[in-house]
Formats: C-alpha cells, structure tokens, sequence
C-alpha cells in the first residue's frame, strides 16, 4: 500500500490508513513494518524502527481512539475517558532522538515513539478544534471513502480527501452518469 498524506495533521493522516471504515474496511497497517514504513513515509522517522508487535498494536489502538476522539469533536458529543486516556497517555511517553548530522537531521526511535508523536499531534489538532475559529474537519464526501481531512482552502468547500483517489473516481462517475442520460433511449 502506498500511503497518502492529504489529511493535513500527522494523527488524521495515520486514521487514513484504515480505509473504507463504514463498508469494506482495508487495513493499511497489517505488521509490524508497514506501520515502520508509515513512520519513515510520513517523515516521523528517518530511520526504520526495530519491529515490535505490543508497540505496534499500541498505535493502532491510539489510532483508533484518536478516530473516537475526532468523530466526537465533529459530531460535538462528550468524548469516552478510556479514549482520552488512551492518548494522553501516549502523549507523554518519549519522543524520537533528534540529532543533526553533515546531511540533516536524524530521527530515530522504536515504534513507540511514532505513537507518541501521533498522540501530540491529535492532541494539537483537537485542542485546536476548542478556539473560536476551530479548524475546518471533513470528511470525504466519496460514499465509501471514510478519511477526515482539514480544509484549508480558500472557500471552504474542499469536497474529497484528495483528488488523486476520490476526486477523480467521483467526477468520473458524474461524467459517465451525465453522458448516459444524454443517450437516446436511456
């Protein structure tokens, strides 16, 4: 799987890669290093982590309680304590070393270090969604796509997650529609 980052914030980026969460669910995320190669991908890390399964499992369940976290933020409902504390706890765990080398910057740390930058930025982003000029949260208007995104354009209509995956599916199933009833006899 190739990994997309549209979503504009490291946590929602992550959520994206359980797709297609309401239908047929796709797991981005099966092991150990395709959670390394999310990290490494999305610029966490610089170097891949040693694999380890309790800490890969501890990111997808922050994953999946930053996902509560954020549905509840957008539906404007109490979010559940086990999910709060799930990424707070997170949050506070140790960060990836950072070192400056000849070539750039070095990030490097075991997988859960990756969860806890995770954690911070949800908790960035969620507290973000408290100000009085909140975020604008989507999410892809795709039936079946269930990825949440920050809107940043200018009006404030951004439709799909990208244009790449959902845009170009939808505005070609609009097309063949328009062109099908524009045929005699349909």
């Amino acid at each position: 799987m190739d990994f997309v980052f549209v979503s504009g914030n490291l946590a929602l980026d992550l959520l994206g890669t359980l797709k297609w969460r309401r239908t047929r669910p796709e797991e981005g995320l099966s092991a150990p290093g395709d959670a390394a190669r999310w990290a490494l991908a999305a610029g966490v890390l610089t170097e891949p982590p040693p694999p380890d399964e309790t800490e890969f499992d501890q990111l997808l369940g922050v994953r999946e309680s930053v996902y509560r976290l954020v549905e509840a933020a957008r539906q404007g409902t109490l979010p559940a304590d086990a999910d709060l504390l799930a990424v707070n706890d997170a949050a506070n765990r140790p960060l990836p070393s950072l070192d400056l080398t000849a070539r750039g910057a070095r990030r490097t740390g075991p997988l859960g270090t990756v969860t806890t930058e995770v954690a911070r930025a949800a908790i960035a982003f969620l507290d973000e969604m408290h100000t009085p000029t909140p975020p604008r949260v989507r999410e892809c208007e795709r039936p079946e796509c269930t990825r949440v995104f920050i809107d940043r354009s200018r009006a404030g209509t951004r439709s799909w997650c990208g244009m790449a995956e959902c845009g170009n599916r939808v505005k070609a199933r609009e097309y063949r529609a328009r062109k099908a009833a524009r045929q005699p006899g349909s």
